[in-house]
């Protein structure tokens, strides 16, 4: 069901080919993939998004338009981060699992996988940054620098994923589903949405 390999490979493949204008995820068959396909697209539109907000010259207006839509999509990155974690735990069950008694782990998979698919993210754009054709020799080292940081990283988080999974499988470890409850999208919740409401008119 989970392979930290594969999750890796997806996120470098779909983190090329959406940079390219190409969408291959559309054509995966497996539910589970396809689901952090899903995760990871929102993680990669988010990325874009929040570049817009740091354009010199960008307009009050543009900006407050990137905050809403910055609001949006991460939430609902974090939505399918939770589906994640609920996708695999509807497909433990049957088995009785995760054992309620064993050691609780501190973080979720679907969070572990979210944190990868950032990573595929750094290293793509470090990558890009530590090939540029116009770049001194100083930004280029500096890159190469934190390309094999990240990789070292992302190499041990892949590996903390399939240990967890594992452990989770042999009865040793658990999980739960951890609910982000973001407040500042829900009108009912935010005082900034709610006591700016405009009063409607009794008549």
């Amino acid at each position: 069901m989970l392979s930290a390999a594969a999750i890796v490979s997806l996120h470098n493949q779909l983190t090329q080919s959406w940079h390219l204008l190409h969408d291959p995820s559309e054509n995966q068959s497996d539910p589970w993939l396809a689901l952090v396909a899903r995760q990871h697209r929102a993680n990669f539109d988010l990325w874009h998004i929040e570049d817009e907000a740091r354009i010199p010259g960008a307009t009050d207006a543009e900006l407050a338009n990137v905050k809403r839509r910055v609001d949006h999509t991460n939430q609902l990155r974090n939505d399918l981060a939770e589906e994640l974690d609920r996708t695999l735990l509807n497909w433990l069950a049957p088995q009785k699992l995760p054992n309620q008694n064993a050691p609780l782990h501190s973080e979720s998979p679907g969070l572990i996988i979210d944190r990868l698919s950032i990573l595929a993210l750094k290293i793509y754009h470090t990558h890009e940054e530590a090939n540029r054709a116009d770049a001194s020799p100083e930004h280029t080292e500096r890159n190469r620098s934190r390309l094999a940081i990240l990789e070292e990283q992302r190499d041990d988080l892949a590996c903390c994923l399939d240990v967890l999974w594992r452990e989770t499988l042999a009865r040793n470890r658990r999980f739960k589903l951890y609910r982000q409850l973001k407040m500042y999208n829900d009108p009912t919740l935010n005082p900034a949405i709610y006591r700016n409401v405009p009063a409607r008119s009794s008549s």
